[in-house]
């Protein structure tokens, strides 16, 4: 069968479609170019400017570690805001400038880059690595573009896409998650613009439509907003369970959890899939001819190859044994054996290390010496990403060690004196989002959740829902790569500029603080 974009006359641009007069493209592209050049220019003396401001600045509440480290915190969200320079080399030399102004000691700074999250990015990487060296990507991605279910709307691929990624970071990690759909929704965009190039007769680089972004954004925000709705989707809701019950002696039961975190999911959901299905426009003529199209490509493909054997057996095996604790915690409890076991014994960071050794010594071609992963291609992989939130990772450990977490908490407190359930709801949701937009989730709920505690309780106000509330609001971080390790892993695609990640992230935390506020405080106590 010949394949239909082949003959297909090439399309013609009107003036009603994005893009549709090539010069305008040129000049856009100009424009976004001398602004990228201001943009690292301005950070390169902003940021050392407000390092040192921040430094010669009095804070007589901090010690001379937590100051030191607020100019280097200052410095280092202008490095990266701006990307005056390569966000993972910022990255690297926050943690190093607080060794060097004796914040912390090497060990404690650079213990972050060993971390169990490290290895989970590691061996994920290698795994996606592997899967589009082999074409096992391309072979998921028709079927999703070419299930019924999707056909040929825009909308609904947004949908499924968005709601797969969802319920699967229900059970399963947010980086594991993001790991696992990442090379589908880069195969998806990739076919799509080999589609879009053959209709107007030049190359587009699939890093470039405005479908890449939204797929992998989506990733990555479904990514974090699906983990929110069971108490083993994060690790912040666990945090703030367990604070909640040794503190105010509240037990809050798995489904009692999924009465506040499922309808916040559903809801940030169903606005993911709207927000970018109206602002990373997919043209239905990009899907027309989807079955057919299909069929052609999958006789191109030729029969199954052991490698892609090897690595959908490694990938199937590696999803289960990530999906498995969660599974049995529902039928049995956490208190299980097997439970503390499994989770002992191979924690996610560990199932992605023997996924990445087993495509090392599993061959494809025995007597050529042959096997599914080399070296070659497993230097490959983004190390720049895994360096970028190992250092955000050490940044926000120390703003907890040096009272710089508490600091900016009290401080928000003063500057908004409230009172009621609702107003202490709406200001620890809020802290809690901020917060999480400068370091880790985990370590967000760490600090969020008994200060709200405490301060409610000072106050005389029932703090379970602003306990709730913060817990929520600490996985909430969505502006930055190093807010969360999907919005990391996602950046290291090519396909998300971080204006746009700033842009739509921003959009995600206002959502999410209304949706928030307004769920537990409907809902009330659980």
């Amino acid at each position: 069968m010949r394949d239909p974009l082949a003959s297909a006359p090439p399309l013609v641009l009107t003036s009603e479609m994005p893009g549709a007069d090539p010069d305008s493209l040129a000049r856009i592209s100009e424009a976004e170019e001398r602004f990228e050049r201001v943009r690292r220019q301005t950070g390169l003396i902003v940021a050392p400017l407000v390092g040192l401001g921040l430094w010669l600045l009095p804070i007589a509440s901090l010690n001379p570690q937590g100051h030191a480290l607020v100019a280097i915190l200052g410095l280092v969200v202008v490095l990266w805001l701006t990307e005056a320079i390569p966000m993972a080399a910022t990255a690297l030399l926050g943690p190093t400038l607080a060794v060097v102004l004796g914040v912390a000691s090497a060990r404690d700074m650079y213990r972050a880059f060993s971390d169990p999250i490290i290895f989970l990015f590691i061996g994920s990487f290698m795994l996606v690595e592997a899967m589009m060296k082999h074409g096992l990507n391309r072979r998921l991605a028709f079927f999703i573009l070419g299930s019924r279910a999707v056909g040929e709307s825009p909308f609904r691929l947004y949908a499924a896409f968005g709601i797969i990624v969802t319920v699967l970071s229900m059970w399963v990690s947010n980086a594991a998650t993001t790991a696992m759909m990442l090379p589908i929704g880069i195969a998806i965009a990739t076919e799509i613009a080999r589609r879009d190039s053959l209709r107007l007769g030049r190359t587009i680089p699939f890093t470039q439509l405005p479908v890449a972004t939204g797929l992998m954004l989506l990733t990555a925000f479904g990514a974090s907003v699906g983990g929110l709705a069971t108490p083993i989707g994060t690790p912040p809701n666990l945090i703030g369970i367990g604070m909640i019950e040794s503190t105010l002696g509240t037990r809050i039961s798995f489904f009692e959890w999924m009465r506040f975190g499922l309808p916040v999911s559903i809801g940030l959901c169903a606005f993911l899939v709207f927000n970018f299905y109206r602002r990373c426009p997919l043209s239905p003529v990009s899907l027309q001819g989807g079955s057919q199209w299909l069929q052609q490509e999958e006789g191109r493909l030729g029969p199954w190859t052991s490698a892609q054997r090897n690595v959908l057996i490694v990938f199937l095996l590696a999803v289960l044994l990530w999906i498995l604790p969660g599974i049995l915690t529902l039928v049995v409890g956490k208190d299980n054996r097997w439970v503390l076991a499994l989770n002992e014994r191979l924690p996610e960071s560990a199932v992605a290390m023997l996924a990445a050794s087993a495509l090392f010594a599993w061959p494809t071609r025995w007597r050529d010496g042959e096997f599914t992963l080399g070296w070659r291609d497993a230097v490959k992989i983004d190390w720049g990403t895994i360096f970028l939130f190992a250092g955000g990772m050490a940044l926000g450990e120390q703003m907890f060690k040096t009272g710089v977490a508490h600091w900016i908490g009290d401080g928000l407190v003063h500057v908004f004196p409230v009172k009621t359930t609702l107003g202490f709801t709406v200001l620890f949701t809020a802290v809690a989002i901020l917060v999480s937009e400068a370091t880790s989730n985990t370590a967000s709920a760490t600090m969020i959740v008994p200060v709200a505690i405490a301060v409610c309780q000072s106050a005389g106000v029932d703090p379970l829902q602003p306990a709730i509330a913060s817990c929520l609001g600490a996985s909430m971080g969505f502006l930055l790569p190093v807010s969360t390790g999907p919005n990391a892993i996602v950046y290291g695609s090519g396909c998300v500029p971080l204006p746009q990640m700033v842009r739509h992230g921003a959009f995600l935390d206002v959502a999410g603080f209304l949706l928030i506020v307004a769920v537990v405080t409907f809902l009330g106590k659980p």
